[in-house]
Order: C-alpha cells, then structure tokens, then sequence
C-alpha cells in the first residue's frame, strides 16, 4: 500500500544531530542542537524544576485529561508573564487563550486558526533567514505564498531595519507576519525597542496579521520584562496580534512540551469566540494537552519564592551564554582570525550568525568534527570555557583556508 511512499529528507537540525552522534571522533563538538549546556557541556535540568517535580510526586495528582484549551491556571499565569501585570487587554479579558505544544505547536496552532478564518491565498512573510519550521508550519497548513522580509544584514551582521520596514510596508494589506519577539533564530540579531514602536505603527496602517514568536522571554538576556518588549508595545498600540510562548528554553521542559497562544482581540466577546474556535482546532488535533509540565510552570510562575529561584538560574544561564560570547570573541581576537568578529557579542541569546560561509561550515564538520548548522549557525550555550578554544582554532583554519 506505501511502497510509493518516498524518503523525506533529514530535518537539517535533528539530522546534524543523528551525524555528530555517530561521529566517532572523541574530541566532536555539537553546536547545532538548540538547547542549553552546563559548564560541562551536560543537559542542565533546572534545580527549581527538579524541586518542584519532588513536591509533585509527593503529592500523589491524578492523571485525569485536562481540558481542551489546557490548565486554566497555567493559562493565566503564562499570559501574565508575557503581557505584564499592567497588561489592559488582559484586564479587560480581550486575550483568547489555548495551552500549545510548546513553541512549535502553539505556532501550529495559531497558523490552523488563520487558514479556517483567512484566505488561504494570503501572503506570509518570514525573515530572511528564518527557523525553518516558520516556513513549514505555513505550507503544511494551506498558505502556498510564503515571501521573506530582508532582516539580517550581512555587511554589519546586524538588523536591515530599512530593508524589513520597506519590504513589510510594500507588502499587500492584511498580510500574515511572522516575527520573532527576541533572540533572534538563527541571527541573534534583535530590534531596539524603537524599532519596535516603529514597526507596531507601520503593522497598523497595514493592517498586517501579525504572529510573533516568544521563544526565549528571559532566557536571551535573563531580563524577563526586557525579553518580551515587542509583545507590551504592539498591545500599547492597540493591535491585535496572536502570540505563541515556549517553556522550552527558559525552564529547560523541552520535553515536556509547554506552550501558549494568545490571541488579542478588539473585545472580551471577540476574545471568547475565537477561544471556542482554537478549541475546535486542537480537539481533532491532539484533544487536550500534556498536564505535567503545565503543573510545573504553574507552581514555578504563581509562587513568589519559587519564581525567584527561577529567575536566578535564568540569569545563570543568560550570563554564562554571555561569557561565551566574550571569550569565542578574545579567542579570535588573539589569534588575528582575519575579519571583524565583534557581532558575536553583540547579537543576543543562544545561537550565533557566525558569517560564515556553506563551504567552512563544512570544512568545520568535515575535517575539526565541529557540527554546526551550513548557514553559519552555531549554539553558543553548546559551548564552554575548554571547548572555546578548539572551536576559535577551527575557525581560524577554516577562514585562511577555504573560501
């Protein structure tokens, strides 16, 4: 019945991850993978998580489904996080809410929404470049016209804030926009909160449908207000958007896949309508969502005490990704690696827009058993103290050697 069924192709990511694995090489570096590492290179499951999963298995919860949208408390307590104690939409109970799978799936969940209620003929537009699933999620679900908005500049490995705002102001009215609220994947590049304002502003006198992605509130620079600046400044202007929030990063619960949708409404009725709607979405889905990491996150964001441990091992693992930065930075400052390396401690969160090019990121691979993804990409939070060393000195071949 399948024999017609032909191979996908490996997911960039995960595929690079399959091919350091069976890697022999005792001395191989995964910088590919998109998830925090100790000092020691180790998974770092956080100290208040593991706390809190004890207080939950002494207590002996049942297992019963939680309800479609997912945990009523979780869902309030995540919107907080992101909209801000001072938030009107909230307050005024114009936010539409629906606990996702993770960042992907409440993603997903929100592009579903848009292809039952917009034409499908409608443009999309990512950043160039993008994560590569932004670009799936819309195919997959319906929306053939997916266009890029220049974002990245190559010259100053920076924002091309000019280029964004011509591309999304050319755009048609009423367009889709995906926008990454902080931590940039892959660039580390972010806009100033400026920017933002600017672009809230040209968003709505264009009407634009805009989706914004929260991978990493906290997590890029262990400053939780700061990371979600875009999301209080397009509900200051008055727009209405559609949020999806990942626990992914900033609580380490990758795998327990813990997310959220938020929809900003014009009005609670609005608002109420669009929640039974996402419900029809996810009931044929997946029917409900997981409730252990919601448990979790919950305990963690509600009680003042355990929020506070949070925050501190948030701000751990945001200054030791900072540290990295500096020090691949001296590294290849010391060396005299030809070129000027200094964005790799201005770009923000854990991945890094090395620069270079397809062919040194395979000679990396090839030939120093250093994984990373052939757009350049690196995860600086792969990295540590010893390994900055080795990756600064496969650096330096690879630029005076291969072009």
């Amino acid at each position: 019945m399948w024999s017609h069924v032909p191979e996908a192709p490996a997911d960039p990511i995960l595929g690079l991850t399959v091919r350091c694995k069976a890697d022999p090489c005792p001395t191989k570096l995964d910088l590919g993978v998109g998830a925090y590492r100790d000092e020691n290179g180790k998974p770092y499951p956080l100290k208040v998580v593991l706390k809190v999963e004890k207080e939950l298995a002494a207590a002996s919860l049942d297992k019963e489904y939680l309800p479609i949208d997912g945990s009523a408390d979780f869902r309030a307590a995540a919107a907080k996080l992101a909209f801000g104690n001072s938030s009107k939409a909230l307050a005024e109970k114009r936010i539409a809410t629906c606990q996702g799978l993770s960042g992907t799936g409440s993603l997903r969940l929100g592009v579903s929404f848009f292809a039952m209620f917009m034409d499908k003929t409608t443009p999309c537009y990512v950043s160039k470049p993008t994560w590569g699933n932004h670009v799936t999620m819309f195919k997959v679900s319906g929306f053939a016209d997916v266009r890029e908005y220049r974002y990245f500049d190559g010259k100053t490995k920076g924002v091309d804030f000019e280029g964004m705002t011509a591309d999304l102001r050319a755009a048609p009215n009423k367009s889709i926009i995906l926008l990454q609220a902080c931590a940039h994947n892959p660039t580390g590049a972010d806009l100033s909160e400026e920017q933002w304002k600017q672009l809230s502003q040209l968003v709505k006198e264009k009407n634009h449908c805009v989706l914004m992605d929260l991978a990493y509130q906290g997590y890029a620079t262990g400053d939780l207000d700061h990371d979600a600046a875009a999301i209080r400044i397009f509900e200051e202007a008055g727009l209405e958007f559609t949020l999806a929030q990942s626990f992914a990063k900033n609580m380490g619960l990758y795998g327990e896949r813990i997310g959220l949708l938020s929809m900003v409404c014009v009005n609670a009725e609005t608002a109420a309508r669009v929640s039974s709607q996402l419900k029809m979405v996810v009931r044929p889905m997946y029917s409900n969502p997981p409730a252990h990491g919601a448990r979790l996150a919950t305990r963690i964001l509600t009680d003042p005490a355990l929020s506070k441990e949070w925050l501190a091992e948030l701000k751990q693992m945001s200054n030791r990704i900072k540290k990295m930065r500096e020090e691949l930075f001296a590294e290849l400052k010391r060396l005299g690696t030809p070129g000027d390396w200094s964005h790799i401690v201005k770009q923000i969160g854990m991945f890094s827009y090395t620069g270079l090019t397809p062919a040194q990121c395979e000679a990396l691979i090839s030939k120093h058993h250093i994984y990373l993804l052939t757009n350049g990409r690196i995860s600086v939070a792969g990295l540590t103290t010893a390994t900055v060393p080795q990756l600064a000195s496969a650096m330096h071949d690879v630029v005076t050697t291969v072009k």
